[in-house]
């Protein structure tokens, strides 16, 4: 073999003889890393293939559940087919109180139930005015001489309002609260003194306006809430303020007589020089007690003054439209449950509450007055016993005889214990009467 091809040979062979420590190692290297690389690949596939399934199944459920039950305006519809408003007082008036308790026992929030929506007002005047004009309120809680009131204001624009605002029930009867510092022992020391007449068109300034017109005891008057008035009777600056409404009110309740406060009474034996023929002509003979106000009123006393029925009234929607439609379904609930208000856990006032009672000058809301017809036996078993009790309805018919009876005998107002002690005789015999009825049975 001839030198030069013996070169080409080694030429060819040369790096085959070396590559093996040094080429070949370098080939060697990169397959193995690339063989790492696919393993650790077809590991991660194989992991992913069974997985696809898993995850699937397990995102479909998540899908599903995003879906909404019902679409918006479904929910929106559902919303508002239940929902009906209260007008009511102050928060710490006893009708929202009263209110809260009818919330807690009539809500149902489902579809088909029904949804109770208290709405804070003013009071009184004002909260029938809301009821008549404003949008989408369907009751309010105002007072028996509202009515009156209004066609006395303007004869004109409340001449047909009994027929566009009527009443479903007698809620419970509003005491009319006079609070005054020590030194003023009677309505005629606050002659040109400060009062406060709470809120501005209140029921509470309406009936007070009305008591101090009758009794031409002219004052200074202020129109501060309950809380802020309180505060400025205890300070001095004012020398009484008035409050009407349920007792026990919350506000009042608070105080004690070690603060230099009492209330006022409000009767003919404390205002001798005066006529309240009038004002009882209007209004409902009461009395404030201890059991009202243990802090304030001696144990087996009480305090006479006057009070106003409070009602639950609504506004008359045109019938079978959706709005009376509602009204009458919240009716149904409300009624039908009445016996679950006279427990401890609700406001010791709903043992005043009479569904039949009827209130001279009002029209009764048509669906009110069918409930009341179908269920005659429910709606008088759900009376408080009026046997067992002093009760408001009957000690106002007492009164009211005993007012006539004077009137006609001309004989002069009996006192205060005088009254208690016939009332507590008018009561045995009446229970008397009752058992004997019974008996013969």
């Amino acid at each position: 073999m001839s030198d030069a091809a013996r070169t080409s040979r080694h030429a060819l062979n040369g790096p085959q003889i070396t590559a093996k420590g040094k080429v070949m190692g370098i080939f060697s290297a990169t397959a193995r890393n690339l063989f790492v690389c696919l393993s650790f690949f077809l590991f991660l596939m194989s992991l992913a293939v069974p997985l696809g399934p898993v995850l699937a199944q397990s995102q479909k459920p998540v899908a599903q559940s995003q879906k909404p039950a019902v679409s918006y305006d479904e929910k929106k519809r559902q919303a508002n087919d239940i929902a009906v408003t209260v007008v009511v007082s102050g928060i710490s008036c006893t009708c929202a109180r009263f209110t809260e308790d009818i919330r807690n026992v009539v809500n149902d929030l489902g579809p088909d139930g029904v949804r109770v929506l208290p709405v804070l007002g003013v009071g009184g005047l004002q909260n029938l005015n809301d009821v008549l004009f404003l949008k989408n309120m369907d009751m309010a809680v105002v007072d028996e001489d509202n009515l009156r009131l209004l066609k006395k204001k303007d004869p004109v624009l409340y001449a047909n309002v009994e027929q566009r605002v009527q009443y479903i029930t007698k809620l419970y009867n509003s005491e009319f609260h006079v609070l005054a510092r020590n030194e003023i022992t009677s309505y005629d020391d606050l002659k040109g003194k400060k009062v406060n007449f709470n809120l501005k068109d209140s029921q509470t300034e309406v009936t007070a306006d009305t008591v101090f017109n009758a009794l031409n005891i002219p004052v200074q008057r202020s129109y501060y809430d309950n809380d802020e008035a309180l505060k400025r009777l205890m300070s001095g600056e004012i020398s009484a303020m008035i409050i009407l409404t349920g007792a026990p009110q919350a506000t009042l309740a608070k105080v004690k007589k070690e603060d230099g406060v009492h209330f006022l009474p409000l009767d003919q034996e404390s205002l001798q020089n005066h006529d309240l023929r009038d004002l009882f002509a209007n209004y409902l003979p009461a009395e404030i007690t201890h059991q009202n106000y243990p802090n304030l009123i001696a144990e087996g006393t009480s305090v006479p003054t006057i009070a106003n029925r409070a009602l639950l009234v609504a506004y008359n929607w045109p019938e079978n439209s959706p709005r009376y439609k509602r009204v009458a379904k919240f009716i149904d609930a409300f009624f039908g449950k009445i016996d679950q208000f006279n427990t401890p856990s609700r406001h010791p006032k709903w043992r005043e509450v009479n569904l039949s009672a009827e209130m001279p000058g009002w029209v009764r809301f048509k669906p009110a007055a069918e409930w009341l017809a179908a269920h005659r036996n429910q709606a008088v078993s759900a009376k408080s016993d009026m046997l067992g009790q002093s009760s408001p309805e009957l000690r106002v018919a007492f009164e009211k005889f005993m007012q006539n009876n004077a009137s006609s005998s001309g004989r002069n107002t009996l006192s205060t214990k005088e009254r208690e002690m016939l009332f507590a005789r008018f009561m045995k015999i009446l229970a008397e009467s009752k058992a004997e009825q019974a008996a013969a049975r």
